[in-house]
């Protein structure tokens, strides 16, 4: 037992994160019954999905599961009295502050977790009441914070200073990772990328193939003047390099993103025209798997190398 497994009442300090268009019931039920902590991804669900995919889960598992909010959704409010209805016990919670739902998650008896990427919101969010903090490094796919900071500089530096549970998030997909990031200060870890090739992430099996085909430097962080952001490069990735050497405005780059593009490419499998967001540990990931051996996997390396690091 440590500070993570005993918050969320499960085996392993091991967190599937919640991924638009990859991690719906399927995958967080499987991930919690491994003995990790599956999260639904409601960044992509209408209110209605979202409440049919916490009530298949709840079929499929008996174990703890949550579900990641991100509170730029528009229908912020909908969602949080969906969650609280269904009785959804863990709730993280990124991309806004900590401050405006956490205070209505804890009267009702939710654990609230909060995704940063920085010292300075890890802090916030402390001082907000959540129970912990994801800290998350700009190798992360999807949305990155602004800060360009790596994991294994921000983990020591948000650990010094923090003193509920911390998750290291961002460049993590083996046991060998994990054990670093805990080395380093961490409780536990949260893991995107690894499990969004499994067989269980409800992506379009294109995008699951583009994951595992991804080498070292195929991804990138662009569209910063909007909400900075992760792909891997393909066409739609080309045009957005292109637009830039016409010094767009945000409109231009708006304009450009359209809407549903995220779509398109994670869910719908367009791999040129679509956005492919990913992490840079791409590169180590080269099967698609069930999440139970993948989870499995990496608590067998976290051993190994824990044994390993024990006899230098």
């Amino acid at each position: 037992m440590n500070r993570i497994t005993q918050l969320f009442g499960i085996e392993y300090p091991i967190i599937q994160a919640g991924m638009i268009w990859a991690s719906g019931y399927k995958l967080a039920s499987a991930v919690s019954n491994a003995g990790g902590l599956g999260l639904i991804g409601a960044g992509s669900m209408y209110p209605d999905v979202l409440r049919e995919h916490i009530q298949k889960c709840k079929k499929a598992t008996n174990k703890p599961f949550g579900v990641n909010v991100p509170m730029l959704y528009p229908n912020i409010e909908e969602i949080m009295d969906i969650i609280v209805k269904e009785g959804v016990k863990i709730v993280f919670t990124s991309a806004g502050n900590p401050k405006t739902w956490t205070p209505f998650l804890k009267e009702h008896g939710i654990t609230v977790v909060h995704v940063v990427s920085s010292v300075k919101f890890a802090l916030k969010s402390q001082d907000a009441g959540v129970d912990a903090v994801v800290a998350e490094g700009f190798e992360a796919g999807g949305h990155n914070g602004r800060e360009e900071t790596t994991t294994f500089t921000l983990i020591p530096m948000v650990k010094e200073q923090l003193q509920i549970p911390l998750i290291a998030a961002g460049g993590i997909a083996t046991g060998r990772g994990m054990l670093a990031a805990m080395v380093l200060g961490a409780d536990g870890v949260q893991i995107g990328s690894r499990f969004a090739a499994s067989v269980e992430s409800s992506s379009h099996d294109n995008f699951k193939k583009a994951i595992v085909d991804a080498k070292d430097g195929d991804t990138q962080v662009t569209l910063k003047e909007l909400a900075p952001v992760r792909l891997i490069k393909n066409k739609f990735f080309n045009d957005v390099m292109e637009l830039y050497t016409k010094a767009p405005t945000v409109d231009d780059l708006k304009t450009l993103l359209g809407r549903a593009r995220a779509k398109k490419g994670m869910f719908e499998g367009d791999l040129e025209e679509g956005e492919l967001e990913i992490g840079q540990i791409a590169g180590l990931i080269h099967e698609i798997k069930p999440a139970a051996e993948i989870l499995e996997e990496i608590v067998t390396d976290f051993e190994q190398a824990k044994q390993e690091a024990a006899s230098l």
